[in-house]
């Protein structure tokens, strides 16, 4: 539990600082969200390169043959709506839907960035804010999966949201 407050304080000091030390002109013109989604996607990364790590040397361990780990972009995202998530948001996305032609919905019913903000319709342009780090997360885990995206968010209510994830053809 305390991990998930120090990581819930720190994302919450990095939105802040990221536009604390903007120029206005930055916040304009959507940098800090830039900023902030660039920092995530290095993050994303980072995990999945941890974790690869991990798997190449169990399979090391265990002699076996270099097989792909996931059949097909699906598991894929199957793989980042569960183990993925958990391991960042300590739960699972609550839903996962797509239209087989590479585009994938996850939704987080209770999404923990957005938990400690009010639920009042004046917060919801803030939420993009909290919401570009994580955006970031997911399309840098997926690159180092081997998939190219963009990956968007909206909130219709708090702390509920969506996080679109649009695959880009190689």
């Amino acid at each position: 539990m305390a991990d998930e407050a120090l990581f819930l304080l720190l994302h919450n000091e990095m939105v802040s600082g990221v536009y604390k030390s903007a120029e206005q002109g930055e916040v304009e013109n959507g940098r800090c969200i830039t900023k902030l989604e660039n920092m995530g996607f290095r993050v994303g990364q980072g995990l999945i390169e941890r974790r690869n790590t991990v798997l190449l040397l169990v399979d090391l361990f265990r002699f076996t043959k270099d097989t792909a780990r996931f059949k097909d972009e699906l598991d894929i995202m199957k793989f980042i709506c569960k183990d993925f998530w958990t391991t960042v948001f300590k739960k699972q996305i609550d839903n996962l839907r797509t239209n087989h032609q590479g585009i994938y919905v996850l939704q987080d019913n209770k999404f923990r960035l957005l938990t400690q903000m009010s639920a009042g319709k004046q917060y919801l342009e803030h939420a993009s804010k909290y919401l570009a780090f994580t955006c970031g997360l997911i399309r840098g885990g997926l690159s180092n999966l081997g998939i190219k995206s963009i990956v968007t968010a909206e909130v219709s209510s708090m702390p509920a949201c969506k996080f679109q994830v649009m695959i880009q053809k190689l």
